[in-house]
């Protein structure tokens, strides 16, 4: 890719990261992390280029089994993730990996999931949780309307995208729709509408919900 984005200084200072996550969702819950998978990219002297990347089992609280549906879709076992770390210790050993003097957006497929999961679990990773998104949905629709849905295998099948053998284990899901996002961009490089990384936040951009202005109550108590 060689274009408009080569001499934009946000997008080449900024380090994305295709985050995904696998999750439990027990009733009357919030959906529980059960596998997370990260993967940084930085885009210099016209290719992109990989700056780490992070997967981890978590183990669920009690309230939050593995069911034989979780099971069915992910492959992922109650005994296997009995012997994972706990979400302090996998979240935070994410959580260390971003700096405070760097620039990063987060990156994934449907981000409010992974949004809402951050959120929630944010006392175990603060850094991460205050990082806005950039969802792949909203920017393929812009870019390539007319497609019958934009779920993540239609875009794979668009883009002659190899689905893997593991699709819907978090680190095969990032691996794919960190292609996915690279193929969007290449496009949006050739759109005189997409100037600039503003210009894609603007289109598909999530504000992380640690860094919504907090809403007063209406009403005391």
């Amino acid at each position: 890719m060689h274009g408009r984005f080569d001499g934009r200084p946000a997008f080449l200072a900024t380090t994305f990261v295709v985050i995904d996550f696998e999750a439990t969702t027990p009733t009357g819950h919030p959906a529980q992390p059960i596998e997370v998978a990260a993967l940084a990219l930085r885009y210099k002297e016209g290719a992109w280029t990989g700056a780490g990347r992070r997967a981890s089992l978590i183990r669920p609280p009690a309230f939050a089994p593995v069911t034989p549906a979780v099971t069915a879709q992910t492959g992922l076992t109650p005994e296997q993730l009995s012997q994972a770390p706990g979400p302090a210790e996998a979240l935070g050993a994410l959580d260390r990996r971003f700096t405070a003097d760097k620039p990063y957006l987060l990156v994934a497929q449907h981000a409010a999931t992974e949004a809402n999961i951050i959120h929630n679990q944010r006392e175990h990773c603060p850094a991460l949780a205050r990082i806005d998104l950039l969802d792949t949905i909203p920017l393929a629709k812009y870019i390539i309307p007319g497609l019958p849905n934009y779920q993540l295998d239609t875009l794979l099948a668009h883009f002659a995208i190899k689905k893997p053998a593991n699709r819907h284990r978090a680190y095969a899901d990032v691996d794919v729709t960190a292609q996915v996002f690279v193929r969007l961009v290449s496009a949006a490089d050739e759109d005189a509408q997409l100037s600039d990384l503003a210009a894609l936040v603007k289109i598909a951009g999530r504000t992380a919900k640690c860094n919504m202005p907090a809403q007063e109550e209406l009403f005391d108590a």
